[in-house]
């Protein structure tokens, strides 16, 4: 008894019940580290682990996006299960749902290219007249000859011409993008038969975890499901827009104004510097103070107002851990990461943090967790009513958890 109470007033003692030294057992042996030590350790992970996706993002890009579209159309599995449909035929109609949006987006993105790369060589010489009055006014603002010739030197008709031919060279790089991406989408349809299976028997040992992973997959789907809509909305009405303004290539703009919706934070200026620059050509600095007036008209009243009263609480990040995913996101995987900024960031969060009793405070910096409005769809109740079912004599299931 007197050896216990004074193991108990050792130093290493009396910091861990205050919570300052956080035990942990390797091997058997009982060990107890800093707290401060364990977070340095754990961010060195993380740069470890971000340098090497990094290293290949040509493998994790294609991977992580089918399995978010897989994520995304997963309803349309259960709705086929419930209406009689085999599993194999469920996992078909995933497959061709998600094929379609794939093969639709692949078959604009190469109109879009193409047209785009048509299109910069007719407007070189009008790119080199606006240079031209552009050398002028900075060399009245007292900049040398000089200068102005060395900071415009790079941009000549001949260096559109090779940003043209450069553009059709990508579609070599983004065929061999879907095509990956296909072979993943396969194999994940497959395995997506006995998932729920699977997840039902873990169910009573790895609960929180599974249930983590389930509020990601619901939190994707619906971000994904608002952003579309919206996007496609913002697409219509800048596409009349610009119609309406005359600006050339209006349906090429509309699509990339519906690309860069999934973009948070920053998506619409990056969609609208084209059309503005065509403005400037067109008709001079005035028409492109409208199509900068009418985007951000546009879309502050659709992205800024009208959209997150629909996505709600669903993504549960931050406005400032919204836009560092979008860089972190962007620079370890390319521009495909900056699309999946928020799913990435959501499965870091529901991996690290969600399911760790421990981590639940990093939600005051990070965000809370996601809030449906449906209790009924929560993917704990869902497993729950798989599990009861699999259990009940002579009663083949047929319905499958929402993640």
């Amino acid at each position: 008894m007197t050896e216990d109470t004074h193991a108990d007033r050792t130093p290493v003692a009396a910091m861990v019940a205050q919570d300052r030294i956080v035990p942990m057992t390797v091997l058997g042996a009982r060990y107890s580290l800093p707290r401060g030590l364990i977070m340095i350790l754990g961010l060195a992970a993380g740069v470890v682990v971000a340098a090497g996706m990094r290293a290949i993002p040509a493998i994790i890009g294609p991977v992580f996006l089918a399995l978010v579209l897989t994520i995304t159309v997963n309803p349309v599995r259960g709705w086929a299960l419930r209406h009689g449909a085999s599993r194999a035929v469920a996992a078909l109609a995933v497959f061709f749902t998600v094929l379609a949006i794939v093969v639709g987006l692949f078959a604009a993105a190469i109109v879009g290219i193409v047209q785009l790369a048509s299109l910069l060589p007719q407007y070189a010489d009008q790119i080199q007249q606006e240079l031209s009055g552009v050398q002028s006014w900075l060399t009245g603002l007292g900049v040398t000859q000089a200068d102005v010739q060395s900071l415009l030197s790079s941009i000549s008709p001949e260096q559109i011409a090779t940003a043209a031919e450069g553009l059709l060279s990508s579609i070599s790089g983004l065929l061999n993008f879907v095509l990956l991406m296909l072979v993943v989408l396969i194999f994940l349809a497959v395995d997506g038969m006995l998932f729920s299976d699977r997840m039902a028997k873990h169910w009573a040992t790895r609960g929180p975890v599974l249930t983590a992973l389930g509020v990601f997959a619901r939190g994707t789907r619906k971000y994904f499901a608002v952003a579309t809509v919206f996007g496609g909305i913002v697409a219509v009405l800048d596409g009349a827009a610009l119609l309406i303004l005359g600006i050339p290539a209006a349906g090429l703009w509309a699509l990339l104004a519906f690309v860069t919706n999934y973009i948070p934070n920053i998506g619409f200026i990056i969609g609208l510097i084209p059309p503005a620059i065509l403005g400037f050509l067109v008709g001079g600095p005035t028409l492109a103070i409208e199509v900068i007036v009418v985007y951000c008209v546009l879309n502050f009243i659709i992205q800024s107002v009208l959209q997150p009263k629909f996505v709600g609480d669903a993504v549960g990040l931050t406005t400032t851990v919204s836009f560092l995913s979008l860089i972190v996101w962007a620079y370890i995987l390319g521009p495909i990461g900056a699309i999946l900024a928020i799913p990435a960031s959501l499965l870091v969060k529901a991996i690290l943090v969600d399911m760790d009793q421990d981590a639940e405070w990093l939600g005051l910096f990070l965000g809370d967790k996601p809030v449906f409005k449906d209790p009924k769809q929560r993917p704990d109740r869902q497993a729950a009513k798989k599990k009861e079912k699999a259990t009940t004599p002579n009663q083949q299931t047929t319905t499958e958890p929402d993640g």
